[in-house]
């Protein structure tokens, strides 16, 4: 499948980073938000087969950060950032309809790597952004217009 959506976050958190995958922490709202955009309970499927239900439906994950001096997994701790080089992988992706960012810092780092495709900024999925998944939910929902032909 190819990727019709593009998530960025921000910088994998502490936990991410120590499991070497993404959206690692427990609390973390990523795969309970995206669930009902793939329909897939993400949560209970293991981590490969996560990434697989996103790859079926074209969504793709990466970081805007490439990497940063950061104490613990806040993003306002984000010190010295060098940027991933996001516009050589637009290219490279022609199907590619939105970018989504997950979260402020996201969004504020990574707006400006962006040309010619329709950008959405989404509240974090991170458990340091307090707002409950049903308050996230309906900004989350609708990147799912992005993924069928039969839904644009």
């Amino acid at each position: 499948m190819s990727t019709k959506v593009l998530i960025l976050g921000s910088l994998p958190g502490d936990a991410s980073l120590a499991a070497g995958r993404y959206y690692a922490h427990p609390q973390n709202q990523f795969w309970r938000l995206l669930s009902r955009v793939v329909g897939a309970d993400l949560p209970a499927l293991g981590y490969y087969d996560r990434l697989a239900a996103l790859r079926t439906a074209g969504i793709g994950l990466w970081d805007v950060v490439a990497s940063a001096t950061r104490p613990g997994s806040s993003d306002a701790a984000i010190r010295d950032a060098t940027a991933n080089d996001v516009a050589t992988l637009i290219a490279t992706l022609p199907a590619l309809r939105l970018v989504a960012f997950n979260g402020g810092t996201a969004w504020k780092a990574g707006r400006e790597l962006v040309r010619g495709v329709e950008m959405l900024a989404l509240p974090s999925s991170s458990p340091l952004h307090t707002v409950g998944v049903a308050a996230k939910q309906p900004a989350w929902d609708a990147v799912g217009a992005y993924l069928d032909d039969d839904r644009r």
